[in-house]
């Protein structure tokens, strides 16, 4: 089956895709290191790096050489830093104007929707979307065009750690079809821990050989004073004598995930795009006094081992391509009810 992935990134969602049985035939993005990183480790898909808003179904068929109704699957998460909590401080704060204008990016999905026509849907986005009026008129568009649009058959809000990646991160997605609705993967009976994820990388970070997992780090003395003293598997900066907490942070509880460890079994925090940097979240390593590494950020986000990422842009430019991707494992469960359900459909 063929599949085709908007707003592609670095290409988590390709992975998942293609670990689940799919062809993908193309792909799109603007951001020239995510295109980068995508093409190098998918040199067979076409790929178009260029604003959506000028891409048209017509030219994506004749690129393709595929007629209306033909494509199997459209894929894809449109940007949307307006819908996220993270971004908005908790729904305090209203997106600014280019975060809306962003978030205008949905209706891209849903024009080449209408221009391809594919047998069937897949949209992943962050859970804030699910109370926006643009999910409404989203899926007013899908009932017009034929599409199963039922919002409670085809919309969830779903944990991924119940689907085996190893973090704590609720997504929204979206699955239907021209024949019906698609039904979402069961989750898994056991969540994949810390240590079932990294624990088996026993090179030492710095002298592995993998430049992701050698990146070095530097830290004040002070600073590593107290990531030394932070206790092992799961401690907390509030367990730290006041005398040696940051100055911002005395007397305060608020973003107590800072410069916290991870735990050994459990999930790992989610992977933003501040994943390699303690100061952002609960992204010190469990054992060792350290970050954890950009591979390690990447495994929690179910990418393969090998996987290569641009280094154009340095570390925070690679710890953005890992926060802002699909992970795959995630991906690949929903994708398999998708070629099911296709299968079904066509039998029947």
């Amino acid at each position: 089956m063929k599949a085709i992935d908007l707003f592609c990134g670095c290409g988590g969602l390709t992975v998942g895709l293609k670990n689940a049985g799919y062809e993908v035939v193309g792909a799109i993005d603007n951001e020239p290191v995510a295109v980068k990183t995508y093409k190098t480790n998918h040199p067979e898909v076409q790929v178009w790096e260029m604003d959506i808003r000028k891409l048209t179904g017509a030219k994506i068929r004749r690129k393709l050489k595929l007629q209306v109704g033909e494509l199997d699957l459209l894929a894809g998460c449109p940007p949307c830093q307006g819908f996220s909590r993270l971004t908005t401080l908790n729904g305090a704060r209203e997106a600014d104007e280019e975060r809306k204008k962003q978030n205008d990016l949905l209706f891209q999905f849903v024009r080449l929707v209408d221009e391809l026509r594919p047998k069937a849907i897949m949209l992943e986005n962050v859970p804030g979307l699910f109370a926006d009026a643009r999910l409404d008129s989203l899926l007013n568009d899908l009932h017009r065009f034929g599409y199963h649009a039922e919002r409670d058959e085809i919309v969830q809000v779903l944990n991924v750690a119940n689907y085996g990646v190893p973090q704590r991160r609720h997504r929204l997605i979206l699955m239907t079809s021209l024949a019906g609705p698609i039904p979402f993967a069961e989750p898994l009976a056991e969540q994949r821990t810390v240590h079932q994820t990294i624990g088996h990388l026993k090179e030492t970070a710095g002298k592995s050989g993998d430049v992701l997992h050698d990146m070095p780090e530097r830290r004040s003395e002070a600073m590593m004073a107290r990531i030394r003293a932070t206790p092992h598997d799961g401690g907390s900066r509030l367990e730290l004598p006041e005398e040696m907490q940051v100055e911002c942070h005395r007397g305060r509880t608020v973003f107590k995930d800072v410069y916290g460890r991870m735990s050994w079994h459990e999930v790992s925090p989610t992977m933003t795009c501040g994943c390699h940097n303690p100061s952002k979240g609960r992204f010190l390593h469990p054992d060792k006094d350290r970050a954890i590494t950009l591979r390690e950020a990447s495994l929690f986000q179910t990418f393969p081992e090998n996987y290569h990422f641009s280094l154009d842009r340095g570390k925070t430019g690679v710890a953005k391509m890992i926060g802002n991707a699909l992970p795959p494992v995630f991906i690949e469960a929903h994708a398999r009810q998708i070629i099911a359900a296709l299968r079904e459909q066509n039998e029947v």
